[in-house]
């Protein structure tokens, strides 16, 4: 499991505790029933349906592995609807905890939600891959001439002013 797809899993797994205790609390929670109802008459999104709701006039994002349509909420936002706009067409579970909203604005979300995300259509995150350096070949290398000329131009000429010192001591 990559690095992102592991802080990924972690903040979902903080996300559901938080929810989990919030849902403790309220009165909802006495009615388990009802929510399983609820749950199951939410609509399944593929991705590609999601990522085309783009637009301030359709706006969808993806959090926690569920469909917001936040397109009334845009003007709302207090970041400005640039920051939703910039969440869509991707899952932006991360984006969403790395600006530590409120447990209000974490409630505010159900009333946006109109599904679930089908898991397996989200595009698959590739992890970091470092490119590959070039082979060091020294025999093609510029530097090399470069740092050659640095070290013995300065010998040379020591050694230069080394014979003429000792040339003209004799004479």
């Amino acid at each position: 499991m990559s690095q992102e797809a592991q802080s990924v899993h972690l903040v979902q797994l903080r996300h559901k505790a938080k929810q989990r205790e919030r849902e403790k609390k309220s009165f909802s929670s006495l009615f388990p029933l009802q929510q399983r109802k609820m749950a199951s008459d939410r609509k399944i999104h593929v991705f590609e349906e999601v990522s085309k709701h783009n637009t301030s006039e359709d706006c969808w994002i993806i959090i926690f592995g569920k469909v917001y349509n936040v397109t009334s909420f845009l003007d709302d936002h207090p970041g400005g609807d640039e920051v939703l706009l910039s969440a869509t067409g991707k899952d932006a579970t991360i984006d969403f905890e790395d600006v530590g909203h409120s447990d209000s604005a974490r409630e505010m979300l159900d009333k946006y939600c109109i599904g679930e995300i089908e898991a397996s259509t989200l595009p698959q995150k590739r992890a970091h891959v470092l490119p590959q350096e070039a082979r060091y070949n020294p025999d093609k290398s510029p530097d090399l001439m470069i740092k050659l000329f640095q070290y013995l131009v300065p010998l040379l000429i020591l050694g230069l002013a080394f014979v003429v010192r000792q040339y003209t001591k004799k004479e």
